[in-house]
């Protein structure tokens, strides 16, 4: 099967609620006698949500959104190549089978398969491109699938060489998200890479949010606009090579603008660009509301805009339920990038109709998008300080890698790439490159059979 462009074998790890049991499946796609299925203990479950609860830089508890940055980068499970890796080899044990790992193991090829996955509502949030491959010491002696009562205090686990050699996921195939089946299969647009790619792309960078000032909790993502700044430096590279919407002088033109609301969007789409690529604020369906199309996008509307969101102080957010109720007013391209605050959580709801969804409806057919909050660059040197940073900006890394793969051949793949290259860094002790950033992004591919 081709997909996106490349060829090559195809997997499909799917997770889905039963009754009361989960259930797991990975499959080669074309060959189906291969097929794996597991049962997911619900103490797996259980044991897996705290694992993720305990390193994902997402209020817990009481916590605020500083503290829950702060618990992420400096204390939590992701805080150190070793504690990240044993987090990343239990986050596997539990969820995958020695069934699953072995047939991954056989899989292993050139070019890398594509594993898709689909997630359950509980795992919505799991980085599974992260999973750390156990050791063939650790699977003949049936270390996967270990209890959750030998992670937490029981039967002491032995050294950590013995169970993972430090390989993850990600480097035995491209992990991407599956779409979900029931948006696939509606009816909706469908638009080609190859026919738009030579057109504009639009960038959206920063948007100013009406009523919020630059500091507040919906203000500026990437601070005062400046020619110097990484992601400047960037955007004016491609400036001098080819057109862009909107049309500007200079790339510090580009951001924090105030005229980029849904109209302007709208109206711009019609153009039928390339691509689109949006960096600032999302804000995730509330957890509790059971309403996935509550997620929104933060663009520059004025409240007299008329939409689904509550207005916000003298802004109305532009949410997947205004998406999705008319996709031919905002007629996406086949490529859309949100760096956004958990813009890629669709599954963290039974009915997956968030931002991604409404956004494959409108015709995209890659879209990558993070599963948690990053912390902007200032929130990361507040916390880790400048000698953890050494002098880069990992919110301008992540920005500039996502837009140049999605300019690439095959965006998907080049993400991973990208994805691939960062682990090993932080895998070889380089702190600067903290998972936090990488191991966030996600991309959501039109294509699994």
């Amino acid at each position: 099967m081709a997909v996106n462009g490349t060829g090559g074998m195809t997997l499909v790890l799917r997770f889905a609620d039963v009754g009361v049991a989960t259930y797991g499946s990975l499959r080669v796609v074309g060959d189906p006698a291969r097929t794996v299925t597991w049962v997911v203990a619900d103490s797996h479950l259980n044991a897996a949500t705290a694992l993720l609860d305990a390193a994902l830089p997402v209020p817990y508890g009481e916590e605020s959104a500083g503290d829950a940055i702060d618990r992420a980068l400096t204390a939590g499970p992701l805080a150190s190549p070793d504690s990240e890796l044993r987090w990343s080899y239990q986050l596997g044990s539990l969820l995958l089978s020695v069934q699953a790992w072995t047939l991954l193991s056989e899989c292993v090829a050139d070019p890398r398969p594509m594993l898709f996955v689909t997630p359950t509502a509980r795992l919505a949030q799991t980085p599974f491109a992260m999973l750390a491959v156990p050791t063939a010491l650790s699977l003949a002696n049936g270390l996967v699938d270990t209890t959750p009562a030998e992670f937490s205090g029981g039967q002491e686990l032995p050294d950590l060489p013995e169970l993972t050699d430090g390989y993850r996921l990600m480097e035995i195939a491209d992990v991407v998200m599956a779409p979900p089946a029931n948006i696939v299969r509606a009816p909706r647009r469908v638009v080609s890479w190859e026919d738009r790619r030579h057109n504009p792309p639009v960038l959206l960078l920063d948007p100013r949010v009406p009523g919020q000032r630059p500091d507040s909790p919906l203000g500026s993502v990437l601070g005062r606009p400046s020619p110097t700044s990484v992601v400047a430096q960037h955007f004016a590279e491609i400036l001098a090579a080819e057109t862009v919407i909107p049309d500007v002088g200079t790339a510090v033109e580009l951001f924090r603008r105030s005229d980029i609301d849904r109209i302007w969007m709208s109206r711009t789409l019609q153009d039928e660009p390339s691509r689109l690529l949006f960096v600032g604020h999302a804000s995730a369906a509330p957890g509790d509301a059971g309403y996935a199309e509550r997620a929104a996008i933060h663009l520059a509307c004025k409240e007299s805009i008329p939409g689904y969101a509550d207005v916000v102080g003298t802004h109305r957010p532009f949410t997947a339920a205004d998406l999705l109720v008319d996709t031919s007013r905002w007629p996406m391209p086949p490529r859309v990038a949100l760096v956004a605050c958990a813009s890629g959580s669709d599954y963290r709801f039974d009915e997956a109709t968030g931002m991604v969804a409404a956004l494959i409806l409108a015709g995209a057919e890659v879209v990558t998008a993070t599963l948690w909050s990053l912390p902007t660059t200032a929130g990361y040197l507040r916390f880790q300080g400048e000698a953890a940073a050494g002098g880069r900006d990992p919110m301008a890394e992540l920005i500039v890698a996502v837009d140049s793969a999605h300019r690439a051949d095959d965006a998907a793949r080049s993400v991973g790439r990208w994805q691939r290259a960062q682990m090993r860094r932080w895998r070889d002790g380089d702190v600067g490159a903290h998972p936090i950033y990488w191991g966030a992004l996600v991309t959501f591919v039109v294509g699994a059979d």
